[in-house]
């Protein structure tokens, strides 16, 4: 909590654009903070993305901000992004405001009516700065897209209303960051430029020294100071990553291999991170227009915002076909969530929840059916995986129940309610439970079940030893101190 005599205050992390490394950047700022001993807490106004955290009081919200609360060692809150917006077509998303559904949007109707969602934002920041010393914002996109600027709750709107500093990130490994910057310093407002303090440069691969001059350009043309320019971190790869643009094709060892597509909707992926950092596992992304692999050990169907809509996806690709022919060949396929669903032999959604009313054939591979539901279930777990009889802790986030024949055979058992099921042959699993992979028990339990051998590393230790070795990067390289003394009290 904050002392009486500290008055929190706040520094906001803007970048050139999306996948800059904004969300990493705050989650190491975060963590350099916390062993400062400050009492940190993350924000992100409003975000988009399908890779969500469930909180203790039974909300949900980005999980670049679930992982930037775990670097300042603190539980989730609804507060720490007050506004998610999570696509379900190219044209809306489904809102969430403060971790709860607020209903469903189309895209231009957002950018006209999103202004409103300001004091929601500014009422979720307040309450967060009562339980903190230090608030560390995170942007979303650009203020480089002024044609998104009036309205604004994500970037300088936000970053104006609240009187927060900004510093803004480029990066030079996408190449042109001089003109990123300095280019963003030009097209903004004179009041959103005041509003920034200084830049950094991210994602930056071989001799620094190369770049000096470079780095005198931008303090020249925009009068800003510079804090630093972080190189490469090698080890970003094991913390979970938000967006699937930044999903790798392949990773991991060698070994068993896994497989998982790429959904058009893919939901909560970073189901998979802890099998990633396997040494002995192989982990194929597979994007669309390739089949999946033949010599893959197991298929995993994941979490997808619009299960009907996927499973179409997924038939448009041939993937359907790759998995009839992958279970011929004696292999296995898990399914989670709306991986779960697709499985099934139907999915009823008689009020149009995910699209149009309707019913789609699933792919048959096990008999049971889901029906879409209104009420959305979001609630973290503590279950027994029945096959094993491993404990673990996973988090729920659907709508639509499932149910038949197949459900006898639970995959596992949350109290004493079943949750999933397992084809009679036990070569196809579903289940609603995410975050299961997490746990080494149980992920040494299941590979074990496939004949392969796991040292079963506790994944919450490699994303703590990571977060450190990231903010010790970021000491060496940026100006921690000149960052957190720019940080402003935050006005009531």
């Amino acid at each position: 909590m904050t002392s009486e005599k500290t008055q929190p205050r706040a520094l906001m992390i803007q970048g050139t654009g999306s996948n800059v490394g904004k969300s990493m950047l705050v989650a190491g700022l975060c963590r350099a903070a916390q062993l400062r001993g400050l009492s940190v807490a993350p924000f992100k106004p409003q975000n988009m993305s399908n890779n969500a955290a469930v909180t203790a009081d039974g909300g949900e919200i980005g999980r670049a901000q679930a992982l930037q609360a775990i670097a300042c060692g603190r539980e989730l809150s609804v507060h720490m992004n007050p506004v998610l917006l999570k696509p379900e077509s190219d044209r809306g998303s489904q809102v969430i405001v403060q971790g709860q559904v607020r209903g469903w949007l189309e895209a231009k109707r957002f950018r006209e009516d999103r202004g409103v969602l300001l004091d929601v934002v500014l009422d979720s920041f307040h309450r967060l700065a009562q339980t903190a010393d230090l608030i560390l914002v995170e942007g979303a996109g650009s203020p480089a897209e002024v044609n998104l600027r009036l309205g604004d709750i994500a970037n300088m709107g936000f970053a104006c209303a609240a009187d927060v500093p900004v510093i803004l990130a480029g990066d030079i490994d996408r190449g042109g960051v001089i003109a990123q910057i300095v280019g963003t310093h030009t097209v903004m407002t004179d009041e959103d430029v005041a509003q920034v303090v200084g830049f950094l440069v991210n994602k930056f691969r071989g001799d620094v020294t190369l770049f000096e001059d470079g780095y005198r350009a931008i303090e020249d043309h925009t009068g800003w100071n510079g804090y630093g320019v972080l190189p490469w971190f090698d080890a970003a790869h094991l913390l979970p990553a938000e967006d699937a643009v930044e999903l790798a094709e392949t990773s991991g060892g060698q070994g068993f291999h896994i497989a998982c597509p790429m959904l058009s909707r893919i939901a909560n992926f970073d189901d998979l991170d802890p099998l990633k950092a396997e040494p002995n596992i192989r982990l194929t992304m597979v994007p669309p227009g390739q089949a999946l692999p033949g010599d893959a050990d197991l298929i995993v169907l994941p979490g997808t915002k619009s299960t009907r809509a996927d499973l179409a996806f997924l038939r448009a690709q041939g993937w359907d076909i790759d998995i009839l022919a992958h279970l011929r060949r004696g292999c296995r396929v898990l399914g989670i969530c709306g991986g779960y669903q697709m499985l099934g032999a139907q999915i009823d959604d008689p009020e149009g929840l995910e699209g149009d009313v309707g019913t789609a054939p699933g792919l048959g591979l096990l008999n049971v059916t889901t029906t879409m539901q209104p009420r959305k279930t979001l609630t973290r777990v503590e279950a027994v995986h029945l096959p094993t009889g491993t404990g673990f802790d996973g988090y729920e986030i659907h709508i639509g129940q499932t149910n038949g024949p197949d459900s006898a055979r639970a995959f596992a058992r949350i109290g004493d309610a079943p949750d999933g099921a397992i084809s009679g042959n036990g070569r196809v699993m579903g289940t609603y439970l995410h975050g299961l992979f997490a746990n080494g028990a149980f992920r040494q339990a299941f590979l074990r079940q496939m004949g392969h051998k796991s040292g079963g590393a506790d994944y919450t230790r490699t994303i703590d030893r990571t977060l450190n070795e990231l903010a010790a990067h970021m000491e060496a390289h940026l100006d921690i101190d000149g960052l957190l003394a720019a940080a402003r009290p935050i006005k009531a």
